[in-house]
């Protein structure tokens, strides 16, 4: 915990510095949520199709999920959320004839979650 995911399009690999938002992200979710920096653990996905309304050329996207351990307020929620989005404006770098559209979400783990470290 916390298990961060963040989804995002094929065009945008070279303009996202997903290594300083990942440190960047556990920086905050630490200072947000209360999390231990050696438990936050991120994971980037490619999306290679996107569309947007009707139409797929000239968007891209970004979204992050962190899901957290129960107990976090819906403020404390709120706050990591709109953080997180504020981090998505500074490491992506514009893309010419690309809509970037961001998104992130916070939610907690389930019950089942259970880790394991060696």
């Amino acid at each position: 915990m916390p298990q961060i995911t963040v989804d995002y399009s094929l065009p945008l690999g070279d303009a996202f510095d997903r290594q300083g938002f990942a440190v960047a992200l556990h920086e905050v979710v630490v200072e947000t949520a209360a999390a231990k920096i050696e438990a936050c653990k991120s994971r980037f996905r490619v999306v290679h199709d996107v569309v947007v309304g009707a139409d797929a050329a000239g968007h891209a996207l970004v979204h992050v999920t962190v899901a957290l351990l129960p107990g976090r307020s819906d403020e404390v929620k709120s706050a990591l959320t709109s953080q997180a989005l504020e981090l998505v404006r500074a490491h992506v770098k514009p893309v010419d004839g690309v809509v970037l559209h961001a998104s992130a979400e916070v939610r907690d783990l389930e019950p089942s979650y259970q880790k394991y470290v060696n």
